[in-house]
């Protein structure tokens, strides 16, 4: 069994992290003090990099990491990860979006509370010595409007608790349609509707390019003077400086931030000299339930990685439900194979590239499916890293089209099947493929149905079907102390085309093959080695 070497570059749960600990091919390095420079000569050695906020995953750091498989963030942004580096390097990254769901909301409606009723500075000037209680007069939550930018996992437990408090809720997410923020009890509206009709506004969105100041100078112009605005989703979504004049110019009546452009936050901030606005040091997820959850969910799914299985969270591979997942993986196994297979029977130079779905397999998306076929088909023929992530990409690279096809209904023998079509420039190949009793078995090769197990060592024969040809082919196997495990043959009829399947117990030698391919109706032969 492979050891894995794990680097764990920031503070995280030592609790979350015992899945790794506990494996026993497993090695988890802690080492939270490493500069960027040393990051780059430690990490050539490490398959895993597990970060939090702190640590800076550049280009550099990627392009050092000969050996890196996994980059996981425990928690939801990646902003500090070189996420298209690490697609194109083949690294696969994860995060945990939903570990710290419940503290990320809870701390919103903390801040929410907190700005309603002013309570951190009520609580400085008691501190202070005062006692003059006139100037602290909140509002009440009841009957308040609240608009949500966003409608994710946070914003959904956010809107839940404000109901709980007797606020309407207003939501903006391009991404959502009516109905979906009707069943999370939010109004959809557009944000230049919904700006001028909250008292409280709350951002829910990642730091994008099409997301970085959402909120600046013209949106504040639209706010009623006494609303108030959250943040504990991503410093850069809103203009520090347009919010900071606003309000001390009484524009809006306060603020309450857990997020920074710039953290720490600087000491020439224009947000320190706001006392109504209220700062946290980033402690959206810094609960200890949180901090164990991402830790273990980050680590649950490196293990996966590392198992050549796909992930939950994968930021740069497609977003799969994990009940579909559980479907999946054994035919995600299955099209790599046949991808595999496809290229050691001939297809070289592919140029298109036909997968289609059959039965239950149809009704799911094929995106993982489509990745393991071109993962197989060219792992072998360039010099770089192939995996899940960046398959697409070199397919891409290479030219080739990609063209995806499903068949909810069909008349052929399994009711669920792979078909994996590849073109070159003057060739076609065709491999067909199903799950017979949990196991990935080839079922036809080009027109010929033949059953057989998609795993070990293969001879693979296009032949005239002759009296004599099977005996004669095993004869000089065995001759050869070759040790057959398994003969499977497909035809049309009696002494047309036909193909045999023979599975050996070792790779039969280039020489021999050339001695089985000399006998005579033999149209071609192939030795294929799948694992």
């Amino acid at each position: 069994m492979n050891t894995f070497k794990i680097l764990v570059s920031d503070p995280m749960s030592d609790s979350g992290l015992a899945p790794l600990r506990e494996a026993s091919n497993m090695q988890v390095d802690l080492r939270t003090d490493l500069s960027p420079a040393q990051l780059v000569d430690v990490i050539p050695a490490y398959h895993a990099l597990l970060v939090r906020s702190g640590t800076q995953v550049t280009a550099d750091v990627i392009q050092a990491g000969a050996n890196l498989r996994v980059i996981g963030r425990a928690g939801v942004g990646v902003d500090n990860i070189d996420v298209d580096a690490a697609t194109r390097a083949g690294i696969i990254v994860v995060n945990a979006p939903t570990g710290n769901t419940v503290a990320a909301a809870e701390h919103t409606v903390a801040m929410l509370m907190a700005l309603a009723r002013n309570i951190p500075q009520a609580d400085a000037h008691v501190r202070s010595g005062g006692w003059k209680r006139g100037q602290y007069t909140g509002i009440e939550i009841r009957d308040k409007v609240l608009g949500t930018v966003g409608l994710g996992r946070v914003a959904q437990e956010v809107v839940r608790r404000a109901r709980g408090l007797g606020m309407t809720v207003l939501a903006y997410d391009p991404y959502i349609s009516p109905e979906f923020a009707a069943q999370h009890g939010a109004t959809l509206t557009s944000l230049d509707e919904m700006l001028p009709q909250v008292d409280f506004l709350t951002l829910h969105v990642p730091l994008t390019e099409q997301t970085r100041n959402t909120i600046g100078a013209p949106q504040l112009a639209r706010m009623k003077p006494n609303a108030r605005i959250l943040n504990v989703a991503r410093g850069g979504v809103l203009d520090e400086q347009a919010l900071a004049d606003a309000v001390q110019s009484g524009q809006i009546a306060g603020a309450a931030l857990d997020v920074f452009e710039q953290e720490p936050l600087g000491a020439d901030s224009p947000l320190r000299s706001c006392p109504q606005i209220i700062l946290t040091p980033h402690l959206g997820a810094s609960t200890i339930e949180a901090q164990e959850k991402v830790a273990e969910d980050v680590a649950l799914q490196v293990l996966e990685v590392l198992s050549d299985l796909p992930a939950r969270y994968a930021v740069n591979a497609p977003m799969i439900p994990p009940k579909d997942l559980e479907f999946l993986i054994p035919y995600i196994d299955l099209a790599e194979r046949l991808g595999r297979f496809i290229q050691q029977l001939g297809a070289q130079g592919v140029r298109e590239l036909e997968i289609t779905a059959y039965g239950r397999l149809a009704g799911f998306d094929l995106s993982y499916i489509n990745a393991a076929v071109i993962k197989g088909l060219l792992a072998d023929a360039v010099q770089m890293r192939i995996n899940l992530v960046n398959a697409g990409l070199v397919a891409e690279q290479r030219g080739m089209t990609l063209i995806e096809r499903k068949k909810h209904e069909h008349d052929l023998r399994y009711d669920t099947m792979l078909t994996i079509r590849a073109k070159t420039g003057s060739q076609e190949y065709t491999v067909r493929g199903a799950m017979l009793q949990d196991e990935p078995h080839i079922v036809a090769i080009d027109d010929l149905w033949v059953d057989f197990p998609a795993s070990g060592h293969l001879v693979i024969s296009l032949h005239q079907d002759r009296p004599g040809i099977i005996g004669g082919v095993g004869t000089i196997l065995g001759q050869s102390d070759v040790n057959i495990s398994f003969m499977h043959v497909g035809r049309h009829a009696p002494r047309t085309t036909a193909v045999m399947v023979l599975g050996t117990d070792e790779v039969v030698p280039d020489s021999l093959m050339q001695t089985l391919n000399a006998q005579d109706h033999i149209t071609w032969l192939r030795s294929v080695s799948l694992g």
